[in-house]
């Protein structure tokens, strides 16, 4: 094995790149979180990567005494430069807006690489999130998911922090006052899950009624690229009889697979070998009745779905 010296450039360059990808899913996770969108988030740690391997190609990356708390900081600030471009994007979206599901895909032989990303919010908070502000959402997400002080929040967003402090102060209690805290066992949601799809799928309205709480809200993201309503439907009776309506495709070869989606159990649709929905509810803080349903359908929002991944629905009755 030749020794370091002989190759100092190369050294370099790879101790760059496995400091990174030793933190990529960090990064990942708190990215994805501030953003809601899986291809935006892969952006910006592709500019996150060029930020530091420009830093390291001047032989400054000794200098850096905390490679992981630098890499966190250039890729908040970049994703909170993306945030403008979103919000463009955003004022000529047709429809409700939802954020792009991230699927848990986690393989035993990397699991614990991918355990990082399990701090991924759920569906139902992402689309809260989206009412803060990007500062109010960047020192949410690193305070409250991620567990960072507002001291290093403060060396991160380069504020004081004393106003990291007010920032989090607002975006908690906004965020409190739409969310409650409480989730219903993990159990819970997944049956709730189920006999949800059952009800949907299988268009019985008798059930549905059953399951869905009186106020609950039915959210549809096709993007204008699939079928989806222009603005969330909103209440029991006009909830169920949409939602039975999907069950006209059930005869045309629909295949459903249970997955968990932002960490809740969801039920992802697929036609044929194509991915046509991914589903999540929310339950109300009692668990008995469910107060939210997300529809994704924009195929640009399913490209990371997998149709080999996941139990049938055929498996779960069995």
């Amino acid at each position: 094995m030749p020794e370091r010296t002989d190759h100092p450039a190369g050294d370099q360059a790879g101790t760059a790149t496995q400091v990174f990808v030793d933190h990529r899913e960090l990064v990942f996770a708190i990215v994805y979180n501030m953003l809601g969108s899986v291809a935006d988030t892969e952006d910006v740690l592709q500019e996150t990567w060029l930020s530091w391997t420009g830093r390291t190609a001047h032989a400054q990356a000794d200098r850096i005494d905390n490679p992981r708390a630098y890499l966190v900081r250039i890729a908040v600030n970049h994703a909170l430069a993306r945030r403008a471009a979103i919000a463009r994007r955003r004022e000529t979206y047709v429809g409700p807006w939802l954020p792009e599901p991230l699927l848990d895909e986690a393989a035993p032989d990397e699991s614990a690489e991918r355990a990082v990303r399990s701090e991924s919010v759920s569906m139902a908070l992402l689309v809260v999130l989206e009412s803060l502000t990007p500062l109010e959402r960047a020192v949410f997400v690193l305070h409250e998911v991620f567990g960072y002080a507002h001291t290093e929040i403060a060396n991160v967003l380069d504020r004081s922090p004393a106003a990291v402090r007010q920032l989090a102060h607002r975006a908690r209690a906004h965020v409190h006052a739409r969310r409650p805290r409480y989730r219903a066992h993990p159990r819970v949601r997944q049956e709730a899950t189920e006999r949800f799809v059952r009800a949907s799928l299988g268009g019985d309205i008798v059930a549905l009624m059953e399951i869905l709480a009186p106020d609950v809200t039915v959210w549809a993201d096709g993007g204008g690229k699939a079928a989806a309503g222009l603005r969330p439907v909103r209440g029991r009776d006009k909830a169920a009889r949409l939602l039975a309506g999907y069950a006209t495709r059930r005869g045309s070869g629909l295949d459903i697979r249970y997955r968990r989606v932002n960490g809740d159990d969801s039920a992802v649709v697929f036609d044929g070998d194509a991915p046509y929905a991914v589903m999540v509810m929310d339950l109300t803080p009692d668990g008995e009745q469910i107060s939210d349903v997300f529809i994704v359908t924009n195929p640009d929002k399913l490209t990371h779905v997998r149709r080999d991944v996941g139990t049938t629905a055929e498996e779960v009755s069995a």
